[in-house]
């Protein structure tokens, strides 16, 4: 049976700069190259450069092509120049996959609005069909940020004559449906958590109950403040847990800097820094409770991988939250309600002998793997190209 050949674009990516940007755009890639051959075309700008260079990485059916292409500083004069070296390097990096001999099926576009262009422009040009996933939380009522009348246009039309518009949460679908991206093919595709996650790692016995929290360290979404001010409220009527914060990020100093302000008890709190995903599988195994206290979030993949290491969340309703979080395996709370956070805590720590850690990974197993994302991208591209 012929492999169906995929074009990924994406507008975030792993680059040589930063190996976590657009991480989750990178496991959908290697998901759909289980059962396809996928061919990833991601251009970065760089200030570094005077010249355009060209990486290329080729594992089993994943290939991915960077193209780093020069920029200066957004002086108005030098937009224009920018703009077109964008374009340039997108040129060069499609004359090098057709050089290959590789000639696509289907275009796969990650995060509007000028992937979509892009695709578009290749449908016109080779009549070939393209499909958009979509990660951005600039849809979402707690951000808002998709302005501009021509953006707005031109992103509708780009959606429409999309095959398909894979959001990543129901949430988003219903926030880019709300800003009247319209599209006959909605279909939720979740983000695909490491294998690591599914392992069964060794469990340490530890005195004190565990939260832990991981995210980017993104104060305007995450607020990782909130955790921190209720935290506080909580350690004045009991000592019996602590708290592991993971990841890093712009606000990272700032908000270890209010934690120390807050004069928590030795030992609560504990700023762990960037991880790896095998240490945050291990980290998660260890804990007895995720806590997410977003704004908004597109899809909050640590949700999924919470419950699929078996342990129970507390989190805002953003995301995937609300198609996954139950009674049997957490608590939904609206967000910037330090209150209800402090009572919700309060019976969490409390009751948390009451979640079945075999039950909430049976619930979410063969949701979030690897092979069933990439069973069900492959069926979608199957069933355009028939």
């Amino acid at each position: 049976m012929k492999l169906i050949n995929v074009l990924f674009l994406s507008q975030w990516y792993p680059h040589r700069y930063d190996k976590m940007f657009g991480l989750f755009v990178q496991k959908h890639a290697e998901a759909v190259s289980t059962n396809c051959r996928v061919k990833v075309l991601y251009v970065h700008p760089d200030e570094k450069i005077n010249h355009f260079e060209l990486e290329e990485k080729t594992r089993n059916n994943l290939t991915e092509l960077i193209v780093y292409y020069p920029i200066r500083k957004q002086k108005q004069h030098q937009k224009i120049s920018n703009t077109i070296n964008y374009c340039r390097a997108y040129w060069k990096g499609y004359k090098q996959i057709r050089h290959d001999g590789f000639h696509p099926d289907i275009v796969h576009a990650n995060i509007l609005t000028r992937t979509g262009a892009v695709a578009y422009l290749l449908k016109l040009l080779k009549g070939t069909p393209y499909i958009i996933t979509e990660h951005w939380s600039r849809y979402l009522p707690g951000r808002n940020s998709f302005n501009g009348g021509f953006r707005k246009l031109i992103t509708r039309w780009i959606v429409k004559n999309a095959k398909a518009i894979l959001p990543v949460s129901e949430n988003l679908k219903q926030a880019m449906l709300s800003h009247k991206l319209e599209n006959n093919n909605y279909i939720v595709v979740n983000n695909v958590v490491d294998d690591y996650f599914f392992n069964e790692n060794l469990i340490v016995h530890r005195l004190k109950k565990r939260i832990i929290h991981v995210s980017c360290f993104d104060e305007q979404s995450k607020n990782i403040k909130g955790i921190l001010r209720t935290i506080f409220e909580l350690s004045k009527s009991r000592e019996d847990f602590e708290l592991i914060l993971i990841g890093t990020g712009k606000d990272f100093n700032r908000i270890k800097n209010y934690a120390s302000k807050l004069d928590f008890p030795k030992g609560m709190i504990h700023f762990m820094g960037e991880k790896t995903s095998e240490e945050v599988a291990n980290w998660m195994h260890n804990s007895d409770l995720l806590l997410l206290f977003s704004n908004y979030e597109t899809a909050g993949v640590v949700i999924a991988e919470s419950l699929i290491c078996g342990k129970p969340v507390l989190t805002t309703n953003v995301g995937i939250a609300p198609e996954y979080i139950n009674a049997k395996n957490g608590k939904i709370i609206p967000p910037k309600n330090e209150k209800i956070l402090l009572k919700e805590l309060h019976f969490m720590l409390d009751h948390l002998d009451e979640y079945n850690c075999h039950e909430i990974k049976a619930d979410v197993l063969y949701k979030f793997d690897y092979k069933s994302i990439g069973n069900q991208i492959e069926k979608i591209y199957t069933e355009i190209l028939a």
